[in-house]
């Protein structure tokens, strides 16, 4: 099967046009920070930006691992549950004494086994994946607060805890962590032909299955490298805040979605990229991050990015009804 005859099932993305968004991302993301910087004292204190820098990161790996299932058309509602259930897990683990290197294998691997259930129950059970992940959601939740009997475990595995405010050359370990997904999920997406064949699928299934692309692994592969960058977040979460709790990371697969969305990925399938829902997620930190500083109501936050996707999405069906 040739490279030529897989592209020919789905659009190939534009580099022009996405190195352009994201240019307008990066110019629309540094306003944001001048105009902070003005309005605000405190913005560019270095215990500002670094607390920004850590907010983002979480958001923005989540933001890379969404963007993988919204290319093929789907969508990952569970990645904030998996956030929780995997800091219960690996808090669980090494309070059973479970050395530190295989409790962060374990997490990983419940990651993989995540989103290959979602993976197949969108396959072979025909579920949709609204529904799949959304009872995902529901059932870590629980599962998690049955695993802790409602409460929380702490971590005193001080190398696991201090790492995440450690720092390095002055930028914080967690920003360094979305440049370790960022890097290989780039050569993946941009670089690879699992790349190519997750575009194909979210432009016309049928064409892609057509072309030879197996379609099923394809599926199998994006809700994987989902789950998995949320098992990470997690094993993350709990070495910043030194607990398991599964209520933690609530709505985060919202911010999740937002931030892909805001960096140009379409919830319809074949359009995105990695560098835009970096920028998204750091947009979305640089806003919650300036409202708290100019003590704006908290619930404007929620607005502001609930506007953003809206008129996002609108501009997406308008280019869409613009390419036929």
């Amino acid at each position: 099967m040739s490279v030529e005859t897989v592209e020919s099932a789905g659009p190939r993305p534009k580099k022009g046009v996405s190195i352009l968004f994201g240019l307008t991302l990066l110019g629309l993301l540094l306003a944001l920070w001048l105009a902070l910087g003005v309005s605000t004292q405190a913005f560019w204190t270095p215990n500002n930006i670094s607390n920004l820098l850590r907010q983002g990161a979480m958001t923005a790996i989540l933001a890379v691992g969404q963007t993988f299932v919204i290319i093929t058309a789907g969508i990952d509602l569970s990645v904030g549950a998996v956030v929780g259930f995997t800091s219960v897990i690996v808090a669980w683990l090494l309070a059973a004494g479970v050395p530190l290197w295989l409790a962060i294998i374990a997490t990983l691997a419940i990651g993989v086994l995540i989103g290959a259930f979602h993976a197949f129950g969108i396959v072979r059970m025909g579920l949709p994946p609204f529904i799949i992940t959304l009872a995902t959601l529901t059932s870590l939740r629980g599962i998690g607060l049955l695993i802790t009997n409602g409460s929380t475990i702490s971590i005193t595995h001080d190398a696991f805890t201090t790492f995440s405010r450690a720092d390095f050359l002055g930028v914080p370990s967690l920003f360094w962590m979305v440049i370790v997904v960022a890097i290989p999920a780039f050569v993946f997406l941009h670089l690879s032909r699992f790349g190519r064949y997750l575009f194909a699928v979210g432009s016309n299934r049928e064409a892609a299955r057509l072309s030879g692309v197996n379609v099923d692994r394809t599926i199998y592969l994006a809700y994987i490298l989902s789950s998995t960058c949320a098992a990470f977040v997690g094993l993350l979460l709990a070495s910043r805040i030194g607990i398991g709790n599964a209520t933690q990371a609530e709505g985060w697969e919202l911010q999740a979605i937002a931030s892909s969305v805001i960096g140009g990925t379409s919830l319809f399938g074949a359009v995105g990229s990695v560098h835009g829902p970096l920028l998204g997620a750091f947009i979305l930190a640089t806003i919650n991050n300036g409202a708290n500083l100019l003590n704006v109501n908290s619930f404007w936050q929620r607005i502001i990015t609930g506007l953003l996707i809206i008129v996002i999405v609108y501009f997406d069906q308008l280019r869409r009804r613009g390419a036929r």
